[in-house]
């Protein structure tokens, strides 16, 4: 069996809301074993015996839009991916996280055009500094989230995809208890 970490899009925001027994319970009914939640913004965990993520991709993707009555964006990982991507860090040099500084992290679909890539970078301030690695984007954010003048959908738009932003603190925290 296959431990796989899921990241939910459109999960209680926007006006979406779902709860995680709810939620729990259609992975159970897809299949997917020993099933947990982990807040409640759309991270799930659960096991499998499939080894193709992209098939588990559509599954769910598939299920919960019926189910849900939306179209949701899935990412998945496994714990060994999750636990090298929460290790990378690459303002490890620069400060640290305080209180007035976050990292986030944006999970994407795919790595994003050159274009893209330089695009983003062009956003970066004094208050937004960005780094990629893979599939991941990595924000040093040295204002509140709201203040940053960034938005994901800011970031979507510039990257040309679809991605889900999450704090470097929940990462850490899945990776502890799930992994």
């Amino acid at each position: 069996m296959t431990k796989l970490i899921v990241f939910l899009k459109a999960i209680n925001v926007g006006g979406h809301t779902v709860k995680m027994d709810h939620l729990k319970k259609l992975f159970e009914k897809m299949g997917f074993e020993n099933v947990e939640t982990f807040i409640a913004s759309g991270n799930v965990v659960f096991e499998t015996k499939s080894k193709s993520k992209d098939a588990i991709k559509k599954k769910i993707e598939k299920e919960l839009e019926k189910s849900l009555g939306y179209k949701v964006s899935v990412f998945i990982w496994t714990t060994k991916e999750l636990k090298e991507i929460s290790d990378y860090n690459p303002f490890k040099e620069s400060e640290p996280i305080t209180k007035n500084i976050s990292l986030y992290i944006a999970f994407l679909e795919k790595l994003p055009a050159e274009e893209n890539l330089l695009n983003t970078i062009h956003l970066q301030d004094k208050a937004n500094e960005f780094r990629f690695n893979n599939k991941e984007l990595y924000w040093l954010c040295r204002k509140n989230f709201t203040e940053s003048g960034i938005t994901g959908k800011t970031l979507e738009k510039t990257l040309g995809m679809g991605t889900t932003i999450h704090g470097f603190t929940t990462v850490k925290k899945i990776i502890a208890r799930f992994c």
